[in-house]
């Protein structure tokens, strides 16, 4: 096992890692910004470098000054966490030409799966079905055109490199695509640095379904199980679950199968996820690999008991994955809600701010993992991803019910959430039967945001200017006195405390 092991992230994921390796008895070494001095994850590990500026580019993207923290701090290990450097091909060689375990695959999976057209041509030489569409970037917009028609509309065209949504975008007919082409090709280079654009035919309500993989450097590889991540906006996952309702014990096998498959054609190591899409007739269809951990991870650690955290620092240092895949099972039912500083009732803008009052769910089956407290502050530079909410329960009803009650527990205050979004969410009628799909919340949005309610500083001022403008007019307002707060007992025992009256 490793001596000492560099965390190159931030926040909830880079406190997760620390955590792993202290249960291995690794120790850590954190890395921050000048907008993360007040970071819990630089609290948690035994030592922590500054490395830069705000802006990502000059400080958790600077593979040079990573590296050489790395070095001088005599580390054996980085540990990407996810997005960031995770899926950059660069630093992973970087790693491997300093003598430095890089826990992830190999930089050469790293560019061929990072490929999304090349990521295609494996799945079809491995025999897993792939959408209809490109099998090399389109070239022009006759190119383009001519596969779209082969396809039939609507089409997705999207970017060769890339992820998250960007540069992706649905062609409903010929008239649109010239247009479309251009904006995704502009959206990709300005994201991913890389113009190339593909088309495939895109599946309305299909739904969006994951395999967790775990592969060693023996050629080991088994999979934990689906999770289901259809309830998305603008592509980007809002909630996962474990296992999918949609889903049968045959076509688990069928798609678990794939997923190995697909590892083993690149000689994969460490956590991966392949991802399908699945139409409403169950025929799935291989999107992507993911090739590092992923957001939604810990749903899948409480339904099968694995810590894929621990696991990823264990291939890394050469150890086999321990269990083989008749010993993975699937207990009970977990979800996940990604809760995000953004305003709901503003197109989900960001809401950067500091947390005036933070106390996080608790009870049975309940997992909060985040980087929170009261006067932290919430930066601009970064994802707004700030608490990831999981409930695990003994069938899917028990975990919804459990998750309800974690969201009313949760409370952020200072900045807008998506709490209030999650609720309405949770108690939906066709959620609570499982008949979701990837357009689901689009399609439901209005549905979807619960009535709006005045926060107390927005309702002072609303009366502030309603008694300015009675009493301009000559009326006086008469504001009632709000009854007073009853006195907590613990204070008042905390009081006769300190004046010496309790032993």
């Amino acid at each position: 096992m490793f001596e000492k092991v560099l965390v190159a992230n931030r926040g909830e994921i880079a406190i997760r890692v620390i955590r792993a390796c202290r249960e291995l008895g690794v120790n850590t070494v954190a890395v921050y910004s000048e907008a993360d001095t007040e970071s819990l994850h630089i609290q948690y590990a035994d030592e922590c470098y500054r490395i830069g500026p705000a802006e990502v580019t000059q400080s958790y993207l600077n593979i040079d000054k990573i590296i050489e923290v790395a070095k001088k701090s005599r580390c054996e290990a980085v540990h990407p966490g996810y997005g960031f450097l995770s899926q950059i091909p660069a630093f992973a060689k970087a790693c491997e030409e300093n003598s430095v375990e890089f826990i992830g695959p190999l930089g050469e999976v790293l560019q061929k799966m990072g490929n999304k057209v090349d990521a295609r041509k494996i799945a079809v030489k491995t025999g897993v079905p792939i959408i209809p569409g490109s099998t090399k970037p389109a070239r022009s917009v006759d190119e383009a055109l001519e596969i779209a028609e082969k396809v039939a509309y609507p089409v997705l065209v999207k970017a060769v490199y890339g992820g998250g949504g960007k540069g992706m975008r649905i062609v409903m007919d010929k008239d649109e695509m010239q247009r479309t082409l251009e904006l995704a090709a502009l959206e990709a280079e300005a994201s991913f640095g890389r113009r190339e654009i593909y088309v495939e035919k895109f599946l309305p309500r299909a739904r969006h379904i994951e395999f967790q993989v775990l592969a060693d450097k023996r050629g080991n590889v088994v999979h934990l199980g689906e999770r289901e991540c259809s309830l998305q906006r603008r592509y980007q996952k809002l909630i996962e679950e474990t296992p999918s309702s949609f889903m049968t014990d045959e076509l688990r096998e069928k798609m678990g199968k794939a997923a190995v498959e697909i590892a083993k054609a690149v000689d994969y190591i460490s956590a991966g996820t392949v991802e399908f899409l699945v139409d409403r007739d169950r025929n799935y269809y291989f999107l992507e690999m993911n090739t590092r951990l992923q957001v939604e991870h810990l749903i899948t650690e409480m339904v099968t008991g694995v810590d894929i955290v621990k696991t990823q620092i264990k291939i890394a240092a050469g150890q086999k994955v321990e269990y083989e895949q008749s010993d993975v099972a699937i207990r009970g039912h977990a979800i996940n809600c990604r809760v995000s500083a953004e305003d709901p009732y503003n197109d989900f803008m960001p809401c950067p701010g500091t947390v005036t009052r933070f106390h996080p769910a608790g009870g049975p089956g309940v997992r909060v993992d985040t980087h929170l407290y009261a006067g932290y502050s919430i930066s601009v530079f970064y994802d707004p991803l700030i608490v990831k909410l999981a409930a695990w329960g003994s069938n899917r009803e028990e975990s919804i019910r459990r998750m309800q009650n974690a969201l009313n527990e949760l409370v952020i205050e200072g900045v807008k959430t998506t709490i209030p979004f999650h609720r309405k969410i949770m108690e939906h009628e066709c959620f609570l039967k499982g008949d979701i799909h990837i357009n689901f919340v689009e399609e439901r949005i209005g549905e979807l945001l619960p009535a709006q309610t005045l926060e107390d500083e927005e309702a002072a001022a609303v009366v502030a200017v309603l008694v300015d403008q009675m009493e301009g007019r000559g009326v006086r307002a008469v504001i009632p006195k709000r009854e007073p707060k009853a006195i907590s007992t613990w204070k008042l025992a905390g009081r006769v405390r300190r004046r010496g009256k309790m032993p």
